[in-house]
């Protein structure tokens, strides 16, 4: 239905461009055929101006007709594009840079009315200055939008507390927390970021859970070349590649069915630039969106240029098990240790907990005293022995 009405339009606007040229053309069209076509007739026009614009009309209708599906096509793909950057754009950020662009527009046409009388340049300054000031003003208010937003919010916040609301004061007399939200004590929070899905996350799978959680809030946005990424290792002939990237794809196909809302396959590419890392941090500038991953290389070049990463290994080490020396513990003692005499048994997060003398009650479950902790490069290790009373 979309592509119909496009079509349309597009047939009459060349019909009306059409008439038009022939209107400005009809005096040279008079001199030219030694006749004037203004002279009367029916409906106070002569035959030849009929002629003409009946030509006209069919010329520059069939032309719009036979050029709509080109570009119905371009449009379309157009509109996709932007409607995909702006679904990844924080709804906050659309609105302040509409502001700055309507303050722009209103500046350029104050200062280029005056202009607007001159002979040759006069009617075009207007429409140099409306863009040149509305690019300025979009640029100027995203760049200050947390200024504008604090701003906002500390004006809302005022007229609530003069407003005398009976929910203003505590029994004491002192002004509520909400009342003091938006000022300079409490700010109010930073506004929620989609976050762009890199391949090693979407890989590691990690990510069903924590989105099942509720813990992350905004898209998760999965470009396009992430995409292309895991299909290209779906393809290898290395059967371990070969088999993440099609866990990967698996991965994806579910998120869309579990969290319909909140997935969104990003079609833009950043053909300008190889790597698909290159690719996630250029579209987390462009986007302001944040960067979930398990690469290292990627965390540390993404912080250094101001992008905010989520790292799902720092979010498992901070969510691990805290144990001090001198803690008791129940732990399952599953097999030998490295050295004569060790178990080993395991928390629930994985970490590994060497047990001295506790070889004779492997396969058992039995109390143990912490009594260090080791952090390597592998992960975290426990120590612990068994209390008196066992050993």
């Amino acid at each position: 239905m979309l592509r119909k009405i496009l079509t349309l339009v597009i047939a009459i606007l060349f019909t009306i461009t059409g008439l038009i040229l022939l209107q400005n053309a009809l005096p040279e069209l008079s001199v030219l055929i030694g006749y004037d076509i203004h002279s009367g007739g029916p409906f106070g026009y002569s035959w030849i101006h009929i002629l003409f614009g009946a030509v006209s009309i069919l010329v520059f209708g069939w032309l719009g007709w036979v050029t709509t599906p080109f570009l119905i096509k371009y449009i379309i793909r157009f509109s996709e594009r932007v409607a995909g950057l702006l679904s990844m754009a924080p709804s906050v950020d659309i609105a302040v840079t509409l502001i700055g662009v309507i303050i722009g527009l209103v500046l350029a046409n104050l200062i280029g009315a005056p202009f607007s009388h001159l002979p040759i340049v006069g009617p075009y300054i207007p429409v140099v200055l409306s863009v040149i000031f509305a690019l300025v003003g979009a640029q100027v208010a995203l760049r200050k939008s947390k200024d504008i937003l604090d701003f906002i919010t500390r004006r809302r916040s005022h007229r609530a507390r003069m407003a005398g609301s009976r929910y203003g004061k505590d029994d004491d007399g002192d002004p509520l927390l909400s009342d003091l939200a938006g000022t300079d004590e409490f700010p109010m929070p930073q506004y929620t970021r989609n976050k762009l899905l890199d391949t090693s996350v979407i890989i590691d799978g990690r990510i069903e859970d924590v989105l099942q959680t509720g813990f992350l809030e905004g898209y998760m946005i999965v470009p396009h070349f992430v995409l292309d990424e895991l299909q290209a290792l779906s393809d290898s002939a290395d059967s371990l590649k070969r088999a993440k990237g099609r866990r990967g794809l698996d991965l994806i196909q579910k998120l869309q069915q579990e969290n319909r809302q909140i997935i969104i396959i990003e079609t833009s590419d950043y053909d300008a630039i190889s790597g698909v890392d290159s690719k996630l941090v250029e579209m987390a500038k462009d986007t302001g969106s944040a960067i979930v991953t398990n690469d290292f290389n990627l965390n540390k070049v993404a912080t250094i240029q101001g992008i905010a990463v989520l790292n799902l290994n720092d979010l498992a080490n901070a969510l691990k098990i805290v144990v001090v020396p001198g803690q008791e513990l129940s732990a399952t003692l599953l097999r030998e240790g490295k050295e004569h005499g060790q178990a080993v048994a395991y928390l629930q997060d994985g970490t590994m907990i060497v047990v001295e003398d506790g070889r004779r009650f492997i396969g058992k479950t039995v109390r143990v005293i912490v009594t260090s902790v080791f952090q390597t490069s592998a992960g975290r290790m426990i120590f612990a022995k068994l209390p008196a009373a066992s050993a």
